[in-house]
Protein backbone atom coordinates (compact mmCIF):
# COMPACT_ATOMS: atom_id res chain seq x y z
CA UNK A 1 0.00 0.00 0.00
CA UNK A 2 2.52 2.32 1.28
CA UNK A 3 4.73 1.26 -2.07
CA UNK A 4 2.08 2.36 -4.20
CA UNK A 5 2.00 5.82 -2.65
CA UNK A 6 5.34 6.56 -3.14
CA UNK A 7 5.43 5.32 -6.56
CA UNK A 8 2.64 7.44 -7.91
CA UNK A 9 4.05 10.54 -6.50
CA UNK A 10 7.32 9.65 -6.76
CA UNK A 11 9.07 9.72 -3.76
CA UNK A 12 11.41 6.66 -2.83
CA UNK A 13 10.39 4.31 0.08
CA UNK A 14 12.22 3.85 2.53
CA UNK A 15 11.80 0.49 4.69
CA UNK A 16 13.35 2.26 7.44
CA UNK A 17 10.60 4.37 8.30
CA UNK A 18 8.01 4.05 10.75
CA UNK A 19 4.76 4.00 8.55
CA UNK A 20 2.04 2.16 10.77
CA UNK A 21 -0.80 4.11 12.00
CA UNK A 22 -2.15 4.17 15.33
CA UNK A 23 -5.65 6.07 15.47
CA UNK A 24 -6.48 5.91 18.82
CA UNK A 25 -9.37 8.20 19.91
CA UNK A 26 -9.59 9.02 16.64
CA UNK A 27 -10.98 5.80 15.25
CA UNK A 28 -14.60 7.39 16.78
CA UNK A 29 -14.35 9.99 13.70
CA UNK A 30 -15.71 7.94 10.88
CA UNK A 31 -16.00 8.74 7.26
CA UNK A 32 -18.28 10.61 6.39
CA UNK A 33 -19.44 11.97 9.77
CA UNK A 34 -18.11 15.83 9.80
CA UNK A 35 -16.61 17.02 13.19
CA UNK A 36 -15.47 20.17 14.42
CA UNK A 37 -12.76 21.02 16.68
CA UNK A 38 -10.96 24.34 18.21
CA UNK A 39 -7.62 25.46 16.69
CA UNK A 40 -4.12 25.69 18.57
CA UNK A 41 -3.43 29.46 19.33
CA UNK A 42 -1.02 30.82 21.03
CA UNK A 43 -2.04 33.10 24.11
CA UNK A 44 -5.91 32.65 23.29
CA UNK A 45 -7.17 28.78 23.73
CA UNK A 46 -5.55 28.36 27.36
CA UNK A 47 -7.01 26.16 29.72
CA UNK A 48 -9.18 29.13 31.48
CA UNK A 49 -10.91 29.77 28.13
CA UNK A 50 -11.04 26.05 27.04
CA UNK A 51 -12.88 25.97 30.43
CA UNK A 52 -15.48 28.55 29.30
CA UNK A 53 -15.78 27.29 26.12
CA UNK A 54 -16.74 23.88 27.36
CA UNK A 55 -19.25 25.21 30.00
CA UNK A 56 -20.59 27.85 27.35
CA UNK A 57 -20.59 25.93 24.17
CA UNK A 58 -22.05 22.23 23.47
CA UNK A 59 -21.93 20.31 20.86
CA UNK A 60 -23.51 16.78 20.74
CA UNK A 61 -21.83 15.26 23.68
CA UNK A 62 -22.06 15.70 27.50
CA UNK A 63 -18.53 17.73 27.99
CA UNK A 64 -19.43 20.32 26.02
CA UNK A 65 -17.36 22.52 23.22
CA UNK A 66 -15.37 21.16 20.05
CA UNK A 67 -15.23 17.22 19.32
CA UNK A 68 -11.44 17.67 20.01
CA UNK A 69 -9.78 19.68 21.83
CA UNK A 70 -5.56 21.12 21.12
CA UNK A 71 -3.27 22.87 23.83
CA UNK A 72 -1.72 26.76 22.30
CA UNK A 73 1.51 25.23 20.80
CA UNK A 74 4.89 24.73 23.34
CA UNK A 75 8.60 24.76 22.49
CA UNK A 76 9.81 20.67 22.68
CA UNK A 77 13.32 22.16 22.97
CA UNK A 78 12.31 24.73 26.18
CA UNK A 79 10.30 21.74 27.78
CA UNK A 80 14.15 20.34 28.07
CA UNK A 81 15.57 23.04 29.27
CA UNK A 82 15.70 25.05 32.02
CA UNK A 83 12.57 26.53 31.46
CA UNK A 84 10.83 23.66 31.38
CA UNK A 85 8.42 24.49 34.60
CA UNK A 86 7.20 27.68 33.12
CA UNK A 87 6.03 26.11 29.98
CA UNK A 88 4.04 23.74 31.25
CA UNK A 89 0.96 25.63 32.39
CA UNK A 90 0.82 25.82 28.93
CA UNK A 91 0.43 21.76 28.88
CA UNK A 92 -2.60 22.56 31.72
CA UNK A 93 -6.26 21.02 31.35
CA UNK A 94 -9.23 19.30 32.92
CA UNK A 95 -10.98 16.06 32.23
CA UNK A 96 -13.89 17.67 30.97
CA UNK A 97 -11.74 19.31 27.99
CA UNK A 98 -10.85 15.46 26.92
CA UNK A 99 -10.61 14.41 23.69
CA UNK A 100 -7.16 16.82 24.26
CA UNK A 101 -4.17 16.38 22.21
CA UNK A 102 -1.00 18.79 22.93
CA UNK A 103 0.84 20.86 20.10
CA UNK A 104 4.61 20.68 20.32
CA UNK A 105 6.93 22.12 17.80
CA UNK A 106 10.39 22.22 17.26
CA UNK A 107 13.34 20.57 15.03
CA UNK A 108 15.47 18.52 16.83
CA UNK A 109 14.75 14.91 17.05
CA UNK A 110 15.79 14.27 20.23
CA UNK A 111 13.65 17.15 22.06
CA UNK A 112 10.87 16.02 20.16
CA UNK A 113 10.60 12.59 21.14
CA UNK A 114 11.55 13.03 24.77
CA UNK A 115 8.69 16.04 24.69
CA UNK A 116 6.06 13.31 23.10
CA UNK A 117 6.97 10.68 26.33
CA UNK A 118 6.24 12.88 28.45
CA UNK A 119 2.80 14.17 26.70
CA UNK A 120 2.51 10.55 27.18
CA UNK A 121 2.74 11.00 31.19
CA UNK A 122 0.66 14.09 31.25
CA UNK A 123 -2.14 11.95 29.89
CA UNK A 124 -2.96 13.62 26.78
CA UNK A 125 -5.10 11.88 24.16
CA UNK A 126 -2.69 12.42 20.92
CA UNK A 127 0.21 14.63 19.47
CA UNK A 128 0.07 17.35 17.25
CA UNK A 129 3.57 18.72 15.46
CA UNK A 130 2.73 22.20 14.48
CA UNK A 131 4.56 22.54 10.87
CA UNK A 132 2.80 26.14 9.58
CA UNK A 133 3.27 28.32 11.80
CA UNK A 134 4.38 31.28 9.83
CA UNK A 135 6.40 33.74 12.39
CA UNK A 136 9.66 34.37 11.85
CA UNK A 137 11.16 33.91 15.19
CA UNK A 138 10.06 30.41 15.09
CA UNK A 139 10.63 29.21 11.72
CA UNK A 140 14.33 30.82 12.50
CA UNK A 141 14.69 27.67 14.19
CA UNK A 142 13.68 25.25 11.75
CA UNK A 143 10.23 24.78 12.72
CA UNK A 144 6.64 25.66 12.03
CA UNK A 145 6.24 26.46 8.32
CA UNK A 146 10.02 25.95 8.50
CA UNK A 147 9.34 22.04 7.80
CA UNK A 148 8.03 22.53 4.58
CA UNK A 149 11.16 23.82 3.22
CA UNK A 150 13.00 20.80 4.59
CA UNK A 151 10.72 18.08 3.92
CA UNK A 152 13.30 14.94 4.49
CA UNK A 153 13.92 16.43 7.96
CA UNK A 154 10.01 16.85 8.75
CA UNK A 155 10.22 13.52 8.55
CA UNK A 156 12.50 12.34 10.71
CA UNK A 157 10.61 14.66 13.07
CA UNK A 158 7.31 13.04 12.66
CA UNK A 159 8.87 10.19 13.17
CA UNK A 160 10.81 10.90 16.91
CA UNK A 161 7.28 12.01 18.30
CA UNK A 162 5.96 8.73 16.99
CA UNK A 163 8.60 6.61 19.34
CA UNK A 164 8.37 8.84 22.03
CA UNK A 165 4.10 8.61 21.22
CA UNK A 166 3.87 4.90 22.27
CA UNK A 167 0.24 4.04 21.50
CA UNK A 168 -0.80 7.82 21.70
CA UNK A 169 -1.88 9.22 17.64
CA UNK A 170 0.73 11.64 15.85
CA UNK A 171 -0.85 14.41 13.56
CA UNK A 172 0.76 16.80 12.06
CA UNK A 173 -0.77 20.70 11.29
CA UNK A 174 0.43 22.56 7.87
CA UNK A 175 0.20 24.70 5.32
CA UNK A 176 -0.25 24.11 1.47
CA UNK A 177 3.81 25.46 1.21
CA UNK A 178 6.42 27.82 1.66
CA UNK A 179 6.12 29.95 -0.85
CA UNK A 180 3.79 28.34 -3.50
CA UNK A 181 1.41 25.83 -3.28
CA UNK A 182 3.13 22.39 -2.90
CA UNK A 183 1.16 19.86 -1.75
CA UNK A 184 1.66 17.46 -4.79
CA UNK A 185 5.01 16.66 -2.56
CA UNK A 186 4.42 18.10 0.91
CA UNK A 187 1.20 15.58 1.61
CA UNK A 188 2.68 12.76 0.32
CA UNK A 189 5.68 13.52 2.08
CA UNK A 190 3.68 13.77 5.25
CA UNK A 191 1.87 10.46 4.53
CA UNK A 192 5.11 8.71 4.29
CA UNK A 193 5.35 8.85 7.97
CA UNK A 194 2.10 8.03 8.92
CA UNK A 195 0.27 10.11 10.73
CA UNK A 196 -3.53 9.84 12.15
CA UNK A 197 -4.89 13.32 10.61
CA UNK A 198 -3.93 15.91 8.81
CA UNK A 199 -4.92 19.46 9.32
CA UNK A 200 -4.12 21.62 6.38
CA UNK A 201 -4.78 25.74 6.62
CA UNK A 202 -5.42 27.04 3.26
CA UNK A 203 -2.95 29.31 2.91
CA UNK A 204 0.91 29.13 2.03
CA UNK A 205 3.94 30.55 4.56
CA UNK A 206 4.21 33.20 2.26
CA UNK A 207 0.70 34.45 2.16
CA UNK A 208 0.25 34.41 5.97
CA UNK A 209 -3.64 35.38 6.89
CA UNK A 210 -3.54 38.33 3.72
CA UNK A 211 -5.37 36.14 1.26
CA UNK A 212 -8.86 34.16 1.62
CA UNK A 213 -8.04 30.47 2.33
CA UNK A 214 -8.59 28.20 -0.46
CA UNK A 215 -10.36 25.82 0.12
CA UNK A 216 -10.14 24.12 -3.23
CA UNK A 217 -6.59 23.20 -2.68
CA UNK A 218 -7.80 21.80 0.43
CA UNK A 219 -10.15 19.78 -1.76
CA UNK A 220 -7.03 18.65 -3.59
CA UNK A 221 -5.11 17.40 -0.09
CA UNK A 222 -8.24 15.02 0.53
CA UNK A 223 -7.70 13.54 -3.34
CA UNK A 224 -4.20 12.88 -2.24
CA UNK A 225 -4.51 11.60 0.80
CA UNK A 226 -7.80 9.33 -0.67
CA UNK A 227 -5.60 7.85 -4.03
CA UNK A 228 -2.80 6.61 -1.27
CA UNK A 229 -5.32 4.58 0.89
CA UNK A 230 -4.30 5.44 4.10
CA UNK A 231 -6.86 5.96 6.65
CA UNK A 232 -5.52 9.50 7.30
CA UNK A 233 -8.47 11.89 8.61
CA UNK A 234 -8.22 15.28 7.08
CA UNK A 235 -9.42 18.46 8.67
CA UNK A 236 -9.48 21.57 7.25
CA UNK A 237 -8.76 25.21 8.46
CA UNK A 238 -8.99 28.76 6.97
CA UNK A 239 -11.72 31.39 7.12
CA UNK A 240 -14.27 29.25 8.90
CA UNK A 241 -16.54 32.00 10.40
CA UNK A 242 -19.31 29.27 12.09
CA UNK A 243 -20.41 25.96 12.73
CA UNK A 244 -22.64 26.37 9.26
CA UNK A 245 -19.77 27.50 7.29
CA UNK A 246 -17.70 24.72 8.75
CA UNK A 247 -20.20 22.30 7.01
CA UNK A 248 -21.26 23.97 3.61
CA UNK A 249 -17.01 23.81 3.54
CA UNK A 250 -17.10 20.41 4.59
CA UNK A 251 -19.37 19.55 1.24
CA UNK A 252 -17.10 21.43 -0.98
CA UNK A 253 -14.30 20.07 0.13
CA UNK A 254 -14.75 16.78 1.22
CA UNK A 255 -13.03 17.10 4.42
CA UNK A 256 -13.84 15.33 7.24
CA UNK A 257 -13.67 17.85 9.94
CA UNK A 258 -12.90 21.63 10.14
CA UNK A 259 -10.75 23.40 12.69
CA UNK A 260 -12.45 26.81 13.58
CA UNK A 261 -9.88 29.32 15.51
CA UNK A 262 -10.57 33.12 14.95
CA UNK A 263 -14.72 32.89 15.17
CA UNK A 264 -13.59 31.49 18.69
CA UNK A 265 -12.70 35.43 19.83
CA UNK A 266 -15.56 36.90 22.33
CA UNK A 267 -17.62 33.60 21.08
CA UNK A 268 -17.60 31.18 23.70
CA UNK A 269 -20.74 30.25 21.59
CA UNK A 270 -19.41 28.93 18.62
CA UNK A 271 -19.80 25.20 19.11
CA UNK A 272 -23.12 25.66 20.77
CA UNK A 273 -25.47 25.31 17.70
CA UNK A 274 -28.68 26.37 19.68
CA UNK A 275 -27.48 29.40 20.41
CA UNK A 276 -28.73 32.00 18.18
CA UNK A 277 -28.78 34.94 19.92
CA UNK A 278 -26.36 36.52 22.73
CA UNK A 279 -27.45 39.70 24.43
CA UNK A 280 -25.47 42.04 25.55
CA UNK A 281 -25.35 41.80 29.05
CA UNK A 282 -24.71 38.51 28.80
CA UNK A 283 -21.97 38.12 26.86
CA UNK A 284 -20.57 40.85 28.91
CA UNK A 285 -21.10 38.76 32.59
CA UNK A 286 -19.41 35.84 30.44
CA UNK A 287 -16.59 38.02 29.60
CA UNK A 288 -16.09 38.66 33.19
CA UNK A 289 -16.08 35.40 34.31
CA UNK A 290 -13.21 34.12 31.46
CA UNK A 291 -11.42 37.29 33.08
CA UNK A 292 -11.70 35.67 36.59
CA UNK A 293 -11.06 32.11 35.17
CA UNK A 294 -7.76 33.38 33.94
CA UNK A 295 -6.53 35.02 36.50
CA UNK A 296 -7.42 32.21 38.72
CA UNK A 297 -5.29 29.79 37.03
CA UNK A 298 -3.26 31.76 34.84
CA UNK A 299 -2.55 34.82 36.81
CA UNK A 300 0.76 33.85 39.09
CA UNK A 301 1.97 32.57 35.69
CA UNK A 302 0.51 35.02 32.72
CA UNK A 303 0.96 38.67 31.76
CA UNK A 304 -2.76 39.75 32.54
CA UNK A 305 -2.70 41.95 29.29
CA UNK A 306 -2.99 38.86 27.57
CA UNK A 307 -6.60 39.18 28.17
CA UNK A 308 -6.89 42.27 26.29
CA UNK A 309 -6.91 40.93 22.95
CA UNK A 310 -10.35 39.17 24.02
CA UNK A 311 -12.11 42.19 25.16
CA UNK A 312 -11.29 44.03 21.91
CA UNK A 313 -13.50 40.68 20.55
CA UNK A 314 -15.79 40.66 23.61
CA UNK A 315 -16.71 44.71 23.49
CA UNK A 316 -17.77 45.50 19.97
CA UNK A 317 -20.98 46.16 18.03
CA UNK A 318 -23.29 47.62 20.70
CA UNK A 319 -23.71 51.07 21.84
CA UNK A 320 -20.70 52.26 23.82
CA UNK A 321 -18.47 49.71 23.05
CA UNK A 322 -15.98 51.85 22.18
CA UNK A 323 -15.76 53.73 25.51
CA UNK A 324 -16.06 50.79 27.62
CA UNK A 325 -13.29 49.05 25.45
CA UNK A 326 -11.05 51.97 26.18
CA UNK A 327 -11.74 51.97 30.04
CA UNK A 328 -11.02 47.84 29.80
CA UNK A 329 -7.74 48.25 27.77
CA UNK A 330 -6.70 50.80 30.34
CA UNK A 331 -7.23 48.36 33.07
CA UNK A 332 -4.56 46.43 34.89
CA UNK A 333 -6.31 44.16 37.36
CA UNK A 334 -9.39 42.11 37.21
CA UNK A 335 -10.94 44.50 40.15
CA UNK A 336 -10.93 46.98 37.21
CA UNK A 337 -12.65 44.94 34.56
CA UNK A 338 -15.00 44.47 36.81
CA UNK A 339 -16.43 47.62 37.82
CA UNK A 340 -16.21 49.24 34.47
CA UNK A 341 -18.06 46.50 33.38
CA UNK A 342 -20.47 46.34 36.35
CA UNK A 343 -20.51 50.04 35.82
CA UNK A 344 -21.78 49.90 32.23
CA UNK A 345 -24.42 46.93 32.51
CA UNK A 346 -26.15 49.17 35.84
CA UNK A 347 -26.19 52.17 33.49
CA UNK A 348 -28.03 50.49 30.45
Amino acid sequence: MFFNLFKKKKIKYDPTLNNSIKMGFWEKFEKGKPFFVLAPMADVTDVAFRKIITKYSRHGQEGGGPDVFWTEFVSADGLNSAGRDKLLIDLKFEEEQRPMVAQIFGSNEENMEATARLCVELGFDGIDINMGCPDKSIMKQGCGSGHIANPDHAVKIIQAVKRGAGDLPVSVKTRLGFNKNEIETWVPKILSAGVAVLTMHGRTKKEMSKVPARWSDIKRVVEIVKESGLKTLVIGNGDALSLDDAKLKIKQSGVDGVMLGRAIFGNPWLFDEDKKDVSTRERLEVMLEHTKTFVEYLGEHKNFNIMKKHYKAYVNNFQGAKELRIKLMESESYEQIEKHTKDFIDSR
